[in-house]
């Protein structure tokens, strides 16, 4: 698993809404992450604008060697025109404001943030290729891409021998497995890891919304709901209703068993897990040490999957397709 920093420092309406961590209390989170193995760290430069990778950076400090730090740059910091997308100029200058930011002189994993569609994608991937060769990136990544951006960008990679994107940061969870339907295949057959944000549904499978109940006074959904994709509430109950029968079996919590579930799913390289304190995280890391039964899984896959739109669901009717076309769904 991975610890995301969407709830350092806090700025903001929407970040504001996920929580506040100050400098030291990261220092605690990274701490208890360390000792439980957890390695990777990952944040973005609209977090916060900008706050959170100072938090983490700080966070961090003296330990250095010890991480994996992940960023993301792309959405916008401004109005101006210079202040969004992949341009080579707005990624050299997010590049440079991120290392400053996060203390450090490179950055293992940069991501793009979303499709840029107003910049060839040749320019894209050659402003990184110049940044990895001067030492200021290691690993390069997107995140939330549709399939034909991230292929098209991987066979322009490969033609002209820039760096290839080794993950995807993409949503996924129980009650939304979107991802599984494109995604997933493109991953396995290219070699994408992805990294999962908002495993929990955003903020959904806390075990805390219930049918016929209103949502819990603290829910971020209060206030992100619009932001956040959105679920079907009874698709989401008859989920829970599941998660309800595995947690007394199990005797795991509801975000411990859907977290599970995800870490045995194909492409899946880490899940990262939010938390507004030490308990909370300490709650996820028990996600993980434990396996449910091959019947768990099974009711999990069954109560959670959904039809697949055109052009994915004729071919799953068809004789013999699962043979000529294996799929991980």
């Amino acid at each position: 698993m991975s610890l995301g920093a969407g709830t350092f420092a806090g700025r903001g309406p929407l970040f504001g809404a996920w929580g506040n961590t100050d400098a030291d209390e990261a220092r605690r989170l990274v701490d208890i992450c360390l000792d439980a193995g957890v390695t990777m760290f990952d944040t973005a430069d609209v977090y916060s604008a900008g706050a959170s990778e100072e938090v983490l950076g700080e966070a961090v400090k003296g330990r250095r060697d010890q991480v994996i730090l992940s960023t993301k740059a792309g959405l916008p910091m401004g109005d101006g025109p210079g202040d969004a997308g992949s341009s080579r100029a707005r990624l050299i200058n997010a590049c440079n404001d991120a290392l400053r930011r996060l203390g450090t002189d490179y950055l293992d994993l940069f991501q793009l943030h979303a499709f840029d569609a107003a910049t060839p994608i040749g320019e894209v991937l050659s402003t990184l290729d110049d940044l990895v060769r001067a030492g200021k990136i290691r690993y390069v990544g997107v995140s939330n891409f549709a399939g034909w951006q991230l292929m098209k960008s991987l066979g322009i990679a490969e033609r002209h021998g820039f760096p290839r994107y080794v993950a995807h940061q993409v949503y996924y969870s129980l009650v939304g497995r979107d991802y599984e339907w494109e995604l997933m295949p493109l991953g396995l057959d290219q070699g994408v890891g992805a990294l999962v944000w908002s495993p929990l549904g955003w903020g959904r499978l806390t075990g805390k919304v219930r049918r016929g109940q209103p949502l819990p006074p603290g829910s971020r959904l209060h206030q992100t709901a619009d932001y956040g994709p959105p679920v079907d509430d009874e698709h989401l109950f008859r989920v829970v209703d599941v998660l309800d029968e595995i947690a007394e079996e199990t005797g795991k919590s509801i975000p411990q068993i859907a977290i599970n579930w995800l870490l045995r799913r194909p492409t899946v390289a880490s899940v990262i897990i939010g938390a507004r304190n030490e308990a909370q995280l300490r709650q996820n890391l028990g996600a993980t040490g434990w396996e449910l039964s091959a019947d768990q899984a099974a009711r999990l896959d069954a109560v959670s999957t959904r039809t697949a739109p055109y052009p994915y669901f004729p071919y799953r009717r068809q004789e013999g397709f699962a043979r000529l076309n294996p799929s991980p769904v």
